[in-house]
C-alpha cells in the first residue's frame, strides 16, 4: 500500500465543510492506503499562541468528530502531533537546509499572515518565528512519514510543492533517494456556503457543527440566505439564485431535488418551510454519527487510549526516519 498522510489543526468542534471536504475522503482512503492522520496541535499554536489552553480541548473534540464519521482506529493510524517529539526534530534538521526565500514565498504562509494581520505593520507584530517556520513544519509531518500521497484540493496544489522541493533538495545534498516526493491525491470537494451565503468557517461563525444537536440545526438553517429577489411566499423563486439552502439540497438530497425546484419556483412552498425540511435532512444524515459521539463522549479514557495506540504507532515510524535522516546527514544517532 501506498503512504497518505493529512491533518487538522484542533481549533473547534469541525463542521459540514470539513466532513465532506476531508472526512468523506479519508474514509475511502482508510480502505485502500496505508493511512496517518493527525491532529497538528503545534500548528494550532502558530497562530493560537495566546489562547493555547483551547487547544486540549479541541484536541478532544476532533478526536470525537473523526471516530464519529468512522475513521477507524484499526485502519489508520490517528496521533497527536505534539506526542512524536521526532517530527519537532525533523523540522529543525529540514530547516538547516531550507532557503529563506523559499519560506517567505510559501502560499500557505501568506495565507496565515493574511488571517491574523490587516496591514503589513501588524503582520510584523504577529508573524512569530514559530509562524514563519510553518511550511517546514509542515513538510516534516509528511516526510516523517515518508508520505507518499497527500489530500489537496486543486487549489491546494502549489502548497505541497515546497514539501516536494525539500525532499527534492535533501536527497540531493546527500546523494541518496530517501525521501519520496510527496504527490498530490486530488479530491473532490463541495463547495459548502456558510449559512451567510459566504464560504464556510469556524471563525465567520455561519458553519452547522457535525456536532450540533438538532435543535440548534434547526435554529442554524432558519438563518440561512435564501433567494434575496423573492419578497411573499406567493412569489415563484429561483434555485439559482437560492444562496445556501439550494446548494445543501444537492449534497444532502439528490433524491428530492426536482420536486425542490418545482415546489420552490412554482411558490408551492415557501422558503421558510423549505427549510425546515433541509433541517430535517440533515438532522436525519447525521443522527446516527451524533449518536456514536455522544457515547465516546462517556467514555473519554477509551478515546484516549485509541489515541495513545495511534501516537505508540506513529512514534515508532517517526523514529526510524529521524535515525536515517541523522545518519544520512553523518550525525551522531544517539540511543
Amino acid at each position: 500500500m501506498k503512504r497518505i498522510m493529512s491533518g487538522m489543526r484542533p481549533t473547534g468542534r469541525l463542521h459540514l465543510g470539513h466532513y465532506f471536504g476531508a472526512l468523506t475522503n479519508w474514509l475511502e482512503f482508510q480502505e485502500k492506503y496505508e493511512s496517518y492522520f493527525s491532529i497538528v496541535d503545534w500548528h494550532a499554536l502558530t497562530t493560537k499562541y495566546q489562547t493555547s489552553q483551547e487547544i486540549k480541548n479541541n484536541i478532544w473534540e476532533i478526536a470525537l468528530d473523526w471516530l464519529s464519521v468512522g475513521i477507524d482506529p484499526d485502519k489508520s493510524t490517528l496521533y497527536v502531533q505534539s506526542a512524536i517529539p521526532e517530527i519537532a526534530q525533523l523540522h529543525l534538521l529540514l530547516s538547516m537546509i531550507t532557503p529563506q526565500n523559499w519560506v517567505e514565498r510559501e502560499p500557505t504562509l501568506k495565507d496565515l499572515v493574511k488571517m491574523l494581520a490587516a496591514d503589513e505593520q501588524e503582520a510584523k507584530e504577529k508573524a512569530t518565528y514559530g509562524l514563519l517556520g510553518y511550511p517546514v513544519l509542515m513538510t516534516s509531518d509528511i516526510l516523517a512519514f515518508r508520505g507518499e500521497l497527500v489530500p489537496v484540493g486543486k487549489d491546494q496544489e502549489s502548497h505541497l510543492e515546497f514539501a516536494r522541493d525539500v525532499a527534492r533538495r535533501f536527497n540531493s545534498l546527500y546523494g541518496v533517494s530517501y525521501f519520496p516526493e510527496p504527490q498530490p491525491k486530488f479530491t473532490t470537494t463541495p463547495l459548502l456556503k456558510g449559512l451567510d451565503g459566504q464560504k464556510m468557517g469556524k471563525s465567520a461563525s455561519n458553519d452547522i457543527k457535525i456536532a450540533d444537536s438538532e435543535e440548534e440545526t434547526v435554529k442554524r438553517i432558519r438563518q440561512a440566505i435564501t433567494d434575496r429577489t423573492r419578497i411573499a411566499k406567493t412569489d415563484p423563486g429561483h434555485t439559482d439564485l437560492c444562496e445556501v439552502p439550494w446548494p445543501l439540497y444537492l449534497v444532502f438530497a439528490q433524491h428530492i431535488k426536482e420536486q425542490v425546484k418545482l415546489e420552490c419556483e412554482s411558490a408551492q412552498i415557501g422558503c421558510v418551510d423549505c427549510k425546515a425540511r433541509l433541517a430535517g435532512i440533515i438532522n436525519e444524515f447525521f443522527r446516527p454519527i451524533r449518536e456514536r459521539r455522544k457515547e465516546l463522549a462517556k467514555n473519554p479514557d477509551r478515546v484516549r487510549k485509541l489515541l495513545e495506540h495511534g501516537n505508540i504507532k506513529a512514534k515508532m515510524v517517526a523514529q526510524q526516519t529521524l535515525a536515517a535522516v541523522q545518519e544520512i546527514m553523518g550525525l551522531v544517532v544517539w540511543s
